[in-house]
């Protein structure tokens, strides 16, 4: 069953999460980012397959967990849906979803070394990142999370993570809120850049659980600032 039309404010702020990750170099032609439906919560609203700073409001196509598209047309959709449709099964809290190839996170999946939050602007990372290795659920795959077994796999690894790192692929970063999401996205690929620069320098000192959370609570309350100068970074999105 079709769910109600989503909030054309909601799929706006969807293409500007699409404009602003392609920005800020978090994608590229590859890689993508969703929204759980505003009015029908066994739902999520993710562009068809395309390349992200492309995506326009038309190009927003209404899926159900099991990667259904219900509005597609016989417009082809992403491969890897299931990485969406089935971390909102498993994680009610979460509203947001974006999976990139963000070339400095890339080592930190390879090397099975977690990202560790470095600095404030990465508390969110106090938990360091999961990790999710595709032959432990297939035998030699293409990598993709292409199935609802393999979507099913990847959301247990991330578990209560923020994010979490496929090997020899990606990562995936959650949020309860598009700005949340796409921030982590953001700051999860400069805090992969610092930590390897400080790893090379000697011993890290990163913040500790309290400092992490106390950290993220206050960076949670500027979303809007940030949001507001990437947004307008990116122009109109007519």
């Amino acid at each position: 069953m079709t769910p109600p039309a989503p909030d054309p404010a909601l799929v706006d702020k969807l293409v500007f999460a699409n404009r602003i990750l392609y920005h800020q170099g978090v994608v590229d032609g590859f890689g993508h980012v969703s929204v759980r439906h505003d009015k029908a919560s066994g739902h999520f609203l993710l562009a068809r397959n395309m390349a992200p700073g492309l995506v326009r409001r038309g190009d927003v196509v209404t899926f159900d967990q099991d990667g259904t598209a219900l509005d597609a047309a016989g417009r082809r959709v992403y491969l890897e849906r299931f990485i969406h449709g089935e971390i909102y099964r498993a994680r009610s809290d979460v509203q947001a979803v974006v999976h990139s190839h963000s070339p400095n996170v890339i080592p930190f999946g390879v090397t099975q070394q977690p990202l560790r939050p470095v600095f404030h602007m990465s508390g969110f990372l106090a938990e360091g990142s999961a990790l999710f290795e595709i032959r432990d659920i297939a035998e030699d795959t293409d990598m993709l999370v292409s199935s609802r077994p393999l979507g099913e796999a990847l959301a247990a690894a991330l578990g209560s993570h923020t994010a979490v790192l496929m090997r020899g692929h990606g990562s995936t970063v959650v949020g309860a809120s598009l700005e949340q999401a796409v921030y982590r996205a953001v700051y999860a690929e400069v805090n992969a850049r610092l930590q390897i620069q400080a790893m090379t320098l000697g011993e890290v000192t990163y913040l500790n659980a309290q400092e992490a959370a106390k950290a993220a609570a206050v960076n949670d309350t500027q979303l809007p600032r940030v949001w507001e100068l990437w947004q307008r970074a990116v122009g109109s999105i007519e």
